[in-house]
């Protein structure tokens, strides 16, 4: 049976706040290129990873909605990949896929349900790692969804140059909302401005008084959040949410991995405003997935959705894309490049 090379990114152990690169392992051995008979599995080569937010969570030994990483074992996230040989009849040799897969060269997915086919070969392979992947599906889900959006209300969307957020802006510019970013640096505000459509943005580092900014951009007050970060953002947007505002609670990126989360002071604005807070996940929207589609593609093709890539080659490079993605050094999606097929 032909057996070749595969390397992989493991765990070495859990870190001690946000994930750090000496947090990685590298290590190399070998895989058959065939599924185990009796197997209902695929076994794939990996192609593209997407590095996300929500992975943060998983680097610290606490029970979060998905299990932490194992130390010593390959890290798991979303990824594309080619199928080499299966045991699945609803996956066939030459398929392209995306779903959850491991940092490695091949993977052995056993757990097939959590796949998608790729039909659409028309577009970017890497875009189904964000835009047509899971945080696509996270945008869509949390925007249409939670939020139930109507025409002319007021959007704000913060950390809204990431993988989520530039789409989330888009989703509502095209529903015929008003829509206001932040974001950490200059270049992501310009971003958000010319690229990706967005009305107004700001650099919430170099905003002194957060509460002067929202109301700077948003005179009559915020109808939609989408919160991507929680902690001092999510306390002030509050403050500035309109009567009956909701808010869609996507991740909080800046709370993960502190000793000591920060606290919500202005909760009672819940109450006076009422307001609807929602948490959620992309994968609870997964079943609508066909639906997605017929809205996103035709956007593509026609101009009117646009996605920025921060593209970081081969399975070495991986650590450090993941941490950078703490520290905002990404613009625009985070992605890996494995192999082109």
């Amino acid at each position: 049976m032909e057996e070749v090379k595969n390397d992989q990114i493991i765990l070495k152990d859990y870190a001690n706040g946000s994930p750090k690169e000496t947090d990685f392992g590298k290590k190399t051995g070998r895989i058959a290129l065939k599924v185990p008979k009796d197997s209902n599995g695929v076994l794939v080569k990996n192609l593209y990873l997407s590095c996300d937010p929500y992975m943060g969570t998983r680097f610290i030994n606490k029970k979060s909605y998905l299990p932490p990483f194992t130390p010593g074992q390959v890290i798991v996230g979303f990824g594309v990949a080619k199928v080499v040989d299966s045991g699945n009849s609803n996956f066939k040799i030459g398929d392209l896929i995306w779903g959850m897969t491991g940092w490695e060269e091949y993977s052995l997915i056993t757990d097939t349900k959590s796949l998608f086919k790729i039909h659409h070969t028309d577009v970017p392979l890497s875009y189904y790692t964000g835009l047509l992947g899971m945080p696509g599906m996270t945008a869509y889900g949390g925007f249409f969804e939670v939020c139930l959006p109507k025409k002319g209300e007021t959007v704000y969307v913060s950390a809204a140059s990431g993988a989520v957020g530039q789409l989330v802006g888009q989703f509502a510019k095209i529903h015929g909302c008003f829509v206001v970013g932040s974001a950490g640096t200059k270049e992501k505000v310009e971003l958000l401005k010319n690229k990706f459509g967005f009305d107004e943005a700001f650099n919430y580092k170099a905003e002194k008084d957060l509460d002067a900014a929202l109301k700077r951009c948003f005179p009559s007050g915020i109808d939609i959040y989408f919160d991507n970060v929680g902690g001092k953002m999510l306390d002030t947007v509050l403050l500035n949410m309109n009567l009956h505002g909701r808010i869609a609670v996507c991740g909080m990126m800046s709370q993960y991995n502190l000793d000591k989360p920060e606290g919500i002071y202005n909760s009672f604005c819940l109450v006076s405003k009422r307001i609807r807070m929602q948490g959620f996940v992309a994968f609870e929207y997964f079943n609508l997935y066909p639906k997605f589609l017929e809205l996103v593609l035709p956007c593509i093709k026609e101009g009117k959705m646009t996605y920025v890539e921060d593209i970081a080659e081969g399975l070495e490079s991986a650590p450090a894309a993941l941490v950078g993605l703490f520290s905002g050094r990404n613009v625009g999606k985070q992605v890996v490049v494995v192999a082109r097929e």
